[in-house]
């Protein structure tokens, strides 16, 4: 090859190999600046407090883009001491346009100086008063799941007649406390209510079977197949059948392998549990639809 045509050749090889660089330098500025886009990021979670009798709480507030008015929904967290701003769980409901309150009760995160956590306190009794200390304690963080209600109603862009109210394993006993009050909730959706408490705590279970016999709006129940124990939402589902209170069971398939991949399916199952959690909050917040019949599936 003559030194003309390889330079010429080398010459073609390196424009190519430019433009190459210069077009993914290009595609991934684009990239870069529609990520960075405020218009598709979600809002970050905006911390609030409210009152719950002399205390005063905090919580995290989700918001969907635009002004409302939205559905919203109370989301109660778990047992964990210090419970973060429930963005992981928050978001699925967001993304479907519902405001989410996420409460932080009082001794459990940016609550933590208004009580002692609930754990210590409960630790603390003699034995043979743990149990009772348990539902006693139950009751009192229900005012303030009650209070972080009443704070979200007053929210200017929430439709105070499209709320409902879920939680997860301790978030979802008090949501099943909450279900039994004339509270001006539409749902309920308890996942995992109990798991870890229905066998241990003595006195739980009748609490929680006297609450869904007087549940005042629909319930849908939820667990994955290899949670710690299916006892309570089986129960509890065949009491609200008895009374003929409309409501869903669900137990899908295992989630991961270890129970406590299971119980924490509520928060990283929700490709698994979308779709008949939003179906299920539809019929119920909407204005026009009749009473969700029972159905029950396992």
């Amino acid at each position: 090859m003559s030194k003309r045509l390889l330079s010429r050749f080398l010459y073609s090889i390196s424009g190519t190999f430019l433009t190459v660089i210069l077009t993914w330098v290009f595609s991934l500025a684009q990239s870069f600046q529609s990520f960075s886009s405020p218009m598709i990021l979600a809002p970050k979670p905006e911390e609030a407090t409210f009152s719950s009798g002399k205390l005063l709480l905090h919580g995290f507030i989700h918001k969907p883009q635009g002004d409302g008015l939205f559905p919203a929904i109370v989301m109660n967290h778990g047992s964990e001491q210090f419970p973060k701003s429930g963005e992981k769980m928050a978001k699925p409901f967001v993304s479907r346009g519902y405001v989410v309150f996420f409460p932080h009760r009082r001794g459990q995160g940016r609550s933590s100086n208004q009580s002692e956590y609930i754990m210590d306190v409960i630790r603390r009794e003699p034995v043979t008063d743990r149990d009772k200390k348990f539902v006693e304690l139950q009751e009192t963080h229900l005012e303030d799941t009650i209070a972080a209600l009443s704070y979200l109603k007053q929210l200017p862009y929430v439709d105070k007649n499209r709320i409902a109210i879920t939680g997860c394993s301790f978030g979802g006993i008090q949501t099943v406390l909450a279900t039994e009050k004339q509270i001006g909730i539409r749902a309920s959706v308890a996942f995992a209510p109990a798991a870890q408490t229905w066998s241990t705590v003595t006195l739980l279970p009748s609490r929680l079977i006297k609450a869904v016999r007087s549940a005042t709006v629909p319930i849908m129940l939820v667990q994955a197949e290899n949670d710690y124990d299916l006892t309570p939402t089986k129960t509890m589902a065949k009491e609200l059948e008895k009374v003929n209170k409309p409501h869903k069971l669900l137990i899908f398939p295992a989630f991961g392998t270890t129970h406590a991949e299971g119980h924490g399916f509520c928060a990283w199952g929700e490709k698994v549990w979308g779709d008949e959690v939003f179906s299920f909050l539809a019929s119920a917040m909407s204005h026009h639809a009749p009473s969700i019949r029972i159905i029950e599936r396992e």
